[in-house]
């Protein structure tokens, strides 16, 4: 799987946004908007729509080059059968319905992806055992089903929001991570995830920190497309619609 491309300019943009100097998302009325230094609520899910495109345009390129498309509003079913879905795509799992950012799913949910973002420390400190809590569920609601499908998730977090934490508590958001994205195999705990990546980004340049987490981390965005490609290869090698 290729590296994920996240467009220099459109971060950069994002950056400004986060920083109040140039408003808020396209269409958003003047009271939605803030000058404050973070995203607000639709904000923060506008941008997490970076990962998911720039997710689903790596998965695609891996896969043969196939479309990248929208999923169609609650279907189970893709558009077409050998495409990636960039989009709310309703998968049926064990616990309950999910959600999720980006799939790829010809013949049920082979490959499943989520984006978070907390968008200042306030928003980290608060919300990051119940993100904990949201990664496992979704990735075992999934594995219950489908024990083969591969979930990757991707963290997205505010650099000065992060370094203002506490030493001790940056390492247990990294060593957390690393443990929920341990899954090595279909036979492995149903709630961990096969990759996650945590993305520390810059918000005055849109700029990743790469230094945090170092590269030879599992949660390196780095590492996502080989702990990706590797777990693909080995469950769905040669099946349909691979037939080389």
């Amino acid at each position: 799987m290729p590296p994920l491309k996240l467009p220099a300019a459109t971060m950069a943009d994002w950056g400004q946004r986060w920083l109040g100097v140039n408003g808020g998302v396209p269409g958003e009325d003047h009271a939605q908007q803030k000058n404050a230094e973070r995203f607000n609520k639709k904000q923060g899910m506008e941008f997490g729509r970076v990962f998911d495109f720039a997710f689903g345009n790596a998965l695609a390129q891996m896969l043969g080059g196939i479309d990248v498309v929208l999923p169609r509003h609650g279907a189970l079913t893709p558009p077409h059968p050998d495409c990636v879905e960039v989009g709310t795509t309703r998968v049926i799992g064990g616990i309950r319905p999910q959600n999720y950012d980006a799939a790829y799913r010809p013949d049920g949910p082979r490959i499943v992806f989520d984006s978070k973002t907390l968008n200042d420390e306030s928003s980290i400190r608060k919300n990051w055992q119940n993100m904990v809590n949201d990664l496992a569920s979704e990735a075992a609601t999934v594995h219950i089903r489908f024990p083969f499908c591969i979930v990757a998730f991707i963290i997205a977090l505010p650099a000065v929001a992060f370094h203002a934490l506490s030493a001790r508590q940056r390492r247990a958001i990294t060593t957390t991570l690393e443990r929920l994205g341990s899954r090595k195999d279909e036979l492995d705990q149903h709630h961990l995830a096969e990759a996650i990546a945590l993305v520390i980004w810059d918000p005055h340049t849109g700029q990743l920190d790469g230094e945090t987490p170092p590269s030879a981390s599992v949660v390196s965005l780095g590492s996502m497309p080989d702990r990706i490609y590797v777990s693909y290869a080995d469950r769905y090698q040669h099946l349909p619609p691979h037939t080389t």
